[in-house]
């Protein structure tokens, strides 16, 4: 019996890993797992598969349930999380938590020599070269659980290295994949959130609609597989059945395809080295139709233009653009940005802070924690309200300095570019 944790257990990615719990109850048993505020969700997996430890992210929940519920014992807070992947009971680690704070649990889990089955993208783009190094280190193994990579994975596994050209992967196009480039500008939420292919949370579902989530994954790509840049490619295919390509030296192209659904790649990542024992989902090749591949158009998606300079730029280029990514998809999401303006915020911090080449931890998340600084800045609708406030209320009175008019006065310059930025 493999003990498993799954991190982030309630997003699609953690659901799909609990369908295939429940198709292989002989093979698997949920040791531990988190949610971050999906408490209802929780209490049901807590009365289903009775795990030993259950950790509630969510700051507001602390508490919530005590310190136990029926027979399972309750953390709160994010640095629960390292208490799950490092149970003696736990053998592999299932992290799908969205975004750079799945970052530290699955250091931790290395270090515990658990195998990491890994959905979070963030965790390779923004430390890859730490992370590998850790891999080598505790001779863990790692599989990727996203599709795309997933499904390079086997492809890569069956072939010769040195018979390898380029690698492919594949993208359905997001959600604006037809409109017209002149809409762009006034889209919405709602028209952001509305993947034609996948069911997947907000964020994924807006880097998706701008295939900056193809960056991303181009990024991790690299420090997966090994691949310089000009190997690694991308093209669009709306039907979204094949997931990833290899291209041999010899011109043909080998290609794995399944049914669009992320039971087939979690399922590979817990058996791995082991295949599979029996069948998930039957779709013969005669239901698949038409299958269509073209190359994503930069204007439609200059995110992804952007992911392949941060990468070649190495150091923490990658960490800058993942962290501009993350806090300009929130402030889409918060209605302070517009969607074409996210890759605007991740190109001026890539512009403004400084690229380095850090060889521990902390470097590198000191270089986050300053992007995140930044944007928020910069971009904020709310702080630039406050700052416009504090502005009016203030005024230079007799015997103050006029060092405090000049702090004012280059406010107010910093809003209006600011502002300017913003209208765009």
């Amino acid at each position: 019996m493999i003990g498993v944790s799954v991190l982030g257990i309630s997003g699609s990615v953690g659901q799909s890993t609990v369908k295939v719990l429940r198709q292989f109850p002989e093979y698997f048993s949920l040791k531990t797992f988190s949610v971050h505020g999906n408490v209802e969700y929780a209490k049901s997996l807590i009365s289903e598969f009775s795990p030993e430890l259950v950790c509630i992210t969510d700051s507001t929940k602390r508490g919530i349930l005590g310190d136990s519920y029926l027979n399972t014992k309750l953390l709160y807070g994010e640095e629960g999380l390292i208490d799950l992947v490092t149970s003696s009971s736990v053998h592999v680690v299932v992290t799908a938590i969205v975004g750079a704070r799945g970052v530290l649990p699955t250091i931790a889990a290395i270090k515990a020599s658990k195998k990491i089955a890994i959905a979070n993208k963030e965790t390779l783009v923004t430390f890859g070269p730490l992370i590998n190094e850790l891999l080598e280190k505790h001779r863990v193994s790692l599989v990727p659980v996203d599709s795309e990579h997933n499904a390079l994975f086997q492809l890569i596994e069956r072939e010769n290295r040195s018979n390898i050209r380029a690698i492919t992967l594949t993208a359905s196009g997001g959600s604006f994949r037809s409109l017209p480039l002149e809409d762009l500008p006034n889209v919405s939420i709602k028209q952001a959130l509305n993947h034609p292919t996948w069911s997947m949370g907000p964020k994924i579902t807006v880097d998706s609609a701008g295939l900056i989530n193809k960056g991303l994954e181009v990024i991790e790509a690299h420090f997966l597989f090994g691949f310089s840049y000009d190997q690694i490619e991308v093209v669009i295919h709306p039907q979204s059945l094949t997931h990833g390509i290899i291209e041999t030296i010899d011109g043909a192209c080998l290609q794995y395809t399944s049914h669009p659904d992320m039971i087939y790649p979690i399922a590979h990542s817990l058996f791995y080295p082991d295949p599979t024992p029996k069948l998930l989902i039957e779709r013969k090749p005669v239901t698949w139709g038409n299958m269509d591949f073209f190359p994503p158009d930069n204007k439609r998606y200059p995110g992804l233009k952007l992911a392949y300079e941060a990468g070649l730029a190495g150091g923490v280029s990658p960490c800058i653009f993942n962290a501009a990514n993350e806090e300009a998809v929130s402030l889409f999401l918060n209605e302070e940005i517009r969607f074409i303006d996210i890759p605007i915020v991740i190109e001026s911090a890539l512009s403004h802070i400084p690229n380095s080449f850090p060889t521990e931890l902390q470097g590198y998340l000191d270089k986050d924690n300053q992007t995140r600084n930044y944007v928020l800045n910069q971009f904020s609708k709310r702080q630039v309200k406050v700052s416009r406030w504090v502005i009016r209320r203030k005024s230079v009175k007799p015997g103050h300095s006029w060092s405090l008019h000049a702090r004012l006065a280059r406010i107010s310059q910093t809003l209006g570019r600011v502002a300017e930025v913003d209208s765009r």
